[in-house]
C-alpha cells in the first residue's frame, strides 16, 4: 500500500488543511504505510507457511510434527538465527523433501527402493541398497530339484565356485553392484570394530557423496600429436570418467550402475556403449574446427586400455579409456583441428571453475557489455578489452564494462589487463560454462602471468580501479596485480595450484605463486576459488598491509612445509588476513589477522601482531603463533596425537580434493561453530546430512535386519 493509496481515502477537507499546513498528514502517512506493508508481508507468509512447498526453512520441523515425522539429529543441533548461513543449514539438517514424503514412506513396501529415495530426499546423495542376503552362498537340496519347484528354487549359481568366464561380473567384485556369491559373515554390517557385509540380516546403503559435473564440447588436451595421444582432462592429466545419472524407471526399481555416479569401468564400456555414448549421455566426442558438428559415430568407438599407450586402433576407430581419461586416435586418421569431448567427473563441490549455477555479479552503474565466444561480435578476450579501452577513449564515462564469456574454449593471448581510475571490470564466463586461461607454457619458470596493471593513478586522479574474475580455469601460470588498483575480487575461479599438473596430478611448480601483489593497495578478495600461493612482493608504499579475505575458499601451496602467504624475502607478508570457510595447505605467515573462522590451516601458522584479531573454531598445528583462540582444536580436546588432520586427497585434481577422510576425528570433522566440517567444504553440511540419514535408516529398516551406511568412492 502506497502513500497516495492511504491519502487518498481521507476526505477532500482534511487534504486540502494539509496542503496548507505542509502535508504533515501525508508524511505521517508514509510512515504507516511502510509498517502496513510490513504486516501485509507478514499475513502472507502465514498464509504462505501452512503448505511445506512454500513454508520457511524454519517452519518445517513443525509441519513435520503435525504428519509424526521423527525430527532428525541435524534440526536439534541447529542454532537459531537469520543469516543466510543459517538458512542453508536449516535446509539442510530439516529436509523439506523428506517431510514432504513421510506419509507416502510410511505406507510403501520395499525396503532396498525406499531406502534408496530415502537417502535422495534426506542428503541429496544417489545410492544403491544391497540386501546381503540374496548374496549368499546357498547349497542346493537336491530332492527339491523337480520340474515343479525349479520355478521357485532358481538360484542354481549360488552353490557353486565362481565363473572366471563372467569378466564383466569378476570385473564388479567387491563394489555395491557385486553379484558374486559370498560366504557368510559373523559380524554384523554396522559393527563399529569389524563391520561383516553378507549376512542373513544384512542391508547395505551405498551412497555417493561426490557431485558429478559436466565437461561440455571443450577440447582434449593433446599429448603426442604424431601418435594420436589425447586426454579429456584441458589439463592433461588423467580423470576418471563417471555416469551420467539417467533417472530410474519406476519408484520400485533399484538402482544399477546407470542410475547413480558411478565411474565407469572399461568392461562396462565394452558390453554397454550405447548406455554411455552420444550427445546428453555419460560422454561423447567431436572433431573439425568446431565443436558444432555431427559427433563420432557409435560404432567408431572402442574401449581399451591406455594405461601405457601401446593400443593401436584400428583405422576409422577412436579408443576411449574411461578409467584414465585417455584417447587415442590412428595416426593417420588424425582430426582436420581439434578433438572436442564431453564428459563427467567427479568433485567435492561448486568450488572453483565449473559448469554449475553462479550468482551473477554486476557492476554498480551502467555497465556495457561485451560477449566473446563461437558466434558473438568478439573472438578473444583481448579483442574484447581493445575495444573497451578504444570506446573509453571515444565516450569517457564507459569505464564500467562487463566482458562475458561464452563456451568451453581456451584463450592463450590474454596476458595483460590495463585499468585507468574509476574504472570497474568483470571478466565473467557465462553461466553453466567453464574457459580456460592458459598462460605460458609447461613449465615451471614465471614467464607466463597475467598481468593486471593499473595506469598512472593516485589518490588525486580518481577513485582506484576494480577488477572481477568470474567463472575461469587459469592453468600455465599465475596472475600479478601492479600499480593503482583498488580491488581484485576472485569468483569461481580455479587458478592451478602449481600452475600445471603431470602424472598423477603432481604440481610441476610446487610453491610457485598463483598470486603476486607488487607495490599496489589492492584489496584481494577470494570466493568459492581455488589458487595456489599469495606473494606480496613489495609492500605499497603507504607502508599499511594489504587487506586479503578468503572466503568458502582453498588456498594451496601443494606441500603443507611450503608457503601458502609469504613476502618477497621469505618473511612475514605485508597482508592483513580475513579467512572464513577456508582450507590452506602451507605455511601462513602474516602481519596481522582480522578473524580466522571455522578454517583448516595444514601448515605452521605465525601472526606478528598478536595483540589484534581472533581465532576461532580451527584447526591449527600445535604452537602455533596466533592470536586469541577460541574453541581450536587440537588445544581444545587436549590430544594432539589423536585429533590429528587427514585428508582424503590432498592433490587438486583428484576427485576427493581436499575432503576430510573418513577416519579424521570427530573433532574435525564436526569442529565448525554450527557443528559442520571446518574448511572449504563446510556448507556441504556432511556431519548433518550423514547424522540424518542413519537416523532414517534405523527407523525405516524392518525389524531382524541390521543396516550399515557406506560411502562409495
Amino acid at each position: 500500500m502506497t502513500p497516495d493509496e492511504l491519502y487518498a481515502l481521507l476526505p477532500a477537507l482534511h487534504r486540502r488543511r494539509d496542503a496548507e499546513n505542509g502535508r504533515r498528514l501525508y508524511a505521517l502517512l508514509s510512515v504507516i504505510a511502510e509498517q502496513a506493508d510490513v504486516v501485509q508481508a507478514d499475513i502472507e507468509r502465514l498464509y504462505d507457511n501452512w503448505f511445506i512447498e512454500t513454508c520457511e526453512d524454519r517452519i518445517v520441523p513443525y509441519l513435520g510434527e503435525l504428519v509424526g515425522n521423527q525430527v532428525l539429529p541435524g534440526a536439534a543441533a541447529t542454532p537459531s538465527g537469520d543469516a543466510p548461513s543459517m538458512s542453508r543449514l536449516w535446509a539442510a539438517a530439516v529436509p523439506r523433501r523428506d517431510v514432504a514424503e513421510t506419509v507416502v514412506n510410511r505406507r510403501r513396501t520395499g525396503t532396498a527402493a525406499l531406502l534408496e529415495d530415502l537417502a535422495t530426499a534426506v542428503a541429496d546423495w544417489p545410492a544403491r541398497a544391497v540386501e546381503y542376503r540374496r548374496l549368499l552362498c546357498i547349497t542346493q537340496p537336491v530332492r527339491r530339484y523337480t520340474s515343479s519347484s525349479l520355478h521357485t528354487w532358481h538360484r542354481l549359481d549360488r552353490g557353486g565356485l565362481v565363473n572366471v568366464r563372467q569378466v564383466d561380473a569378476l570385473d564388479r567384485l567387491g563394489s555395491p553392484f557385486d553379484e558374486v556369491a559370498h560366504t557368510v559373515e559373523v559380524p554384523r554390517p554396522g559393527s563399529g570394530r569389524r563391520p561383516g557385509r553378507y549376512g542373513v540380516g544384512g542391508v547395505g546403503l551405498h551412497v555417493w557423496r561426490s557431485r558429478t559435473y559436466p565437461v561440455t564440447r571443450a577440447p582434449a588436451f593433446c599429448l603426442a600429436p604424431d601418435r594420436g595421444c589425447y586426454a579429456f582432462n584441458v589439463l592433461g592429466v588423467d580423470t576418471h570418467l563417471v555416469t551420467r545419472p539417467v533417472p530410474e524407471p519406476s519408484p520400485c526399481h533399484t538402482a544399477d550402475e546407470t542410475n547413480v555416479p558411478a565411474p565407469i569401468r572399461r568392461r562396462a564400456l565394452t558390453e554397454r556403449l550405447y548406455d554411455y555414448y552420444g550427445p546428453g549421455k555419460s560422454l561423447c566426442l567431436w572433431t573439425g574446427p568446431e565443436a558444432h558438428s555431427e559427433p563420432l559415430a557409435l560404432d567408431r568407438i572402442v574401449a581399451a586400455d591406455l594405461s601405457d599407450w601401446r593400443y593401436r586402433p584400428r583405422p576409422g576407430q577412436v579408443a576411449v579409456d574411461p578409467v584414465l581419461g585417455r584417447l587415442v586416435l590412428p595416426p593417420d586418421n588424425a582430426p582436420d583441428g581439434r578433438l572436442w569431448v564431453s564428459y563427467h567427473h567427479s568433485f567435492v563441490g561448486d568450488l572453483g571453475g565449473g559448469e554449475y549455477s553462479r550468482p551473477e555479479s554486476a557492476p554498480t552503474g551502467e555497465a556495457v557489455r561485451y560477449r566473446v565466444g563461437p558466434g558473438r561480435e568478439h573472438r578473444t578476450i583481448s579483442d574484447a578489452l581493445e575495444r573497451w579501452r578504444a570506446d573509453k577513449r571515444d565516450h569517457p564515462g564507459k569505464a564500467a564494462a562487463v566482458v562475458e564469456v561464452s563456451g568451453n574454449g581456451v584463450t592463450d593471448d590474454l596476458t595483460d589487463v590495463l585499468l585507468d581510475p574509476g574504472d570497474h571490470l568483470i571478466l565473467r564466463a557465462v553461466d553453466g560454462v567453464r574457459p580456460v586461461i592458459r598462460l605460458g607454457t609447461r613449465s615451471s619458470d614465471r614467464a607466463g602471468a597475467l598481468r593486471i596493471t593499473g595506469v598512472g593513478g593516485d589518490s588525486g586522479t580518481g577513485p582506484p580501479p576494480r577488477i572481477v574474475l568470474d567463472g575461469f580455469l587459469v592453468t600455465g601460470g599465475g596472475v600479478q596485480v601492479r600499480g593503482y588498483v583498488g580491488r581484485l575480487t576472485m569468483r569461481h575461479c580455479t587458478l592451478v595450484p602449481g600452475r600445471q599438473l603431470g602424472p598423477g596430478c603432481v604440481p610441476l611448480a610446487p610453491g610457485t605463486p598463483s598470486l603476486e601483489i607488487a607495490g599496489s593497495p589492492v584489496r584481494t578478495e577470494v570466493h568459492h576459488s581455488i589458487l595456489g600461493t599469495i606473494e606480496v612482493v613489495s609492500p605499497d608504499s603507504t607502508g599499511e598491509p594489504n587487506p586479503v579475505l578468503l572466503h568458502d575458499s582453498v588456498l594451496d601451496a601443494t606441500q603443507r612445509e611450503v608457503a601458502a602467504l609469504r613476502g618477497a624475502d621469505g618473511g612475514a607478508a605485508p597482508i592483513r588476513l580475513t579467512a572464513r570457510r577456508t582450507t590452506v595447505i602451507g605455511t601462513v605467515h602474516v602481519q596481522a589477522v582480522d578473524v580466522l573462522e571455522n578454517c583448516l590451516l595444514d601448515g605452521d601458522v605465525r601472526v606478528a601482531r598478536t595483540a589484534e584479531g581472533t581465532v576461532r573454531f580451527c584447526w591449527l598445528p600445535p604452537g602455533s603463533r596466533t592470536p586469541a583462540r577460541s574453541h581450536c582444536q587440537p588445544e581444545q580436546s587436549g590430544d594432539p596425537a589423536r585429533v590429528v588432520l587427514r585428508f582424503a586427497g590432498r592433490q587438486y585434481g583428484a576427485p576427493h580434493y581436499v575432503q576430510l577422510a573418513d577416519d579424521c576425528a570427530e573433532e574435525i570433522r564436526r569442529g565448525a561453530d554450527d557443528g559442520s566440517e571446518p574448511g572449504a567444504l563446510h556448507d556441504l553440511f556432511r556431519p548433518q546430512l550423514e547424522d540424518n540419514l542413519r537416523a532414517r535408516l534405523a527407523e525405516y529398516t524392518p525389524a531382524g535386519c541390521d543396516a550399515a551406511l557406506f560411502f562409495a568412492t
